[in-house]
């Protein structure tokens, strides 16, 4: 299978290493139990760090959808997809530059209730960050909110000073802008590759034959 890439361009150096890019690696595959440890062990052999990763179902039945979040050069990117697309049950691996996806992540966020109620100083900062209560108790209110990475760790700079009690993000998921999703692309690999049809019972007037050492 050839490695699908939309656009060459990488604009986001991560870490200020020279030659590394944030890329986003999103690969469809049949649902296996095992498929995930075979997949975190082509990054591990390599010492590849995964920043982020959700596993979630797609947008056609039966076929799940790994998008996994690595800071590496595009040449490293692209063997990776090509081992990751070796594994049996892998039908498509795919690599994007942030500028070719919309990504988001969601957090929560654990603040004291009574914090809340006090200063509305707080309350107008959670206001700003888009942050909506999901859960509301007499010693603590949670709040959510969905962003980039740098917005979701913007609230938790801001609410540190007013005794934020607890923080989780989510892994991220993302997008791809070009892409007509992968029903299409099943549609158009079985019309390439089309699969041999069963016929019942259709050797069964030639016993002889078949059954002949």
């Amino acid at each position: 299978m050839s490695i699908a890439k939309q656009n060459n361009s990488a604009t986001h150096t991560h870490s200020g290493i020279a030659g590394k890019h944030d890329f986003t690696i999103t690969v469809y595959t049949e649902n296996q139990v095992g498929l995930l440890n075979r997949i975190a062990i082509i990054f591990s052999r390599r010492k590849i760090n995964i920043e982020s990763l959700n596993v979630s179902p797609s947008e056609a039945e039966g076929i799940h959808r790994f998008t996994i979040v690595i800071s590496e050069t595009e040449e490293v990117v692209r063997k990776l997809c090509r081992q990751i697309e070796k594994q049996v049950e892998v039908l498509k691996a795919y690599y994007n530059t942030d500028d070719e996806i919309i990504w988001q992540e969601m957090a929560l966020y654990k603040v004291p209730t009574d914090v809340i109620t006090e200063k509305v100083k707080v309350e107008r900062l959670l206001h700003q960050h888009g942050a909506r209560a999901v859960v509301i108790r007499k010693d603590y209110t949670i709040f959510e909110t969905t962003g980039h990475r740098e917005e979701t760790e913007g609230l938790i700079k801001a609410l540190e000073p007013y005794g934020l009690i607890e923080f989780v993000r989510s892994a991220r998921v993302a997008i791809i802008k070009a892409s007509h999703g992968f029903h299409e692309k099943l549609k158009e690999f079985e019309q390439t590759e089309p699969g041999e049809e069963l016929i019942e019972n259709e050797f069964l007037d030639k016993q002889d034959e078949v059954f002949t050492m």
